[in-house]
């Protein structure tokens, strides 16, 4: 399957992992950082529903 193809949440996955790396963040920056992220996000999920 190309990524052209693939759903956008694959898209969205591939494009911030190329973001990362090409940003040299280490992976224990990385990790932190989304952590708070996918929570900040969930939180927002909860208030939309």
């Amino acid at each position: 399957m190309s990524l052209e193809n693939a759903p956008k949440h694959i898209q969205l996955a591939v494009d911030l992992i190329e973001l990362l790396e090409t940003n040299n963040v280490s992976n224990q920056l990385a990790v932190e950082a989304l952590e708070l992220v996918l929570a900040d996000f969930k939180n927002k999920l909860e208030e939309e529903g």
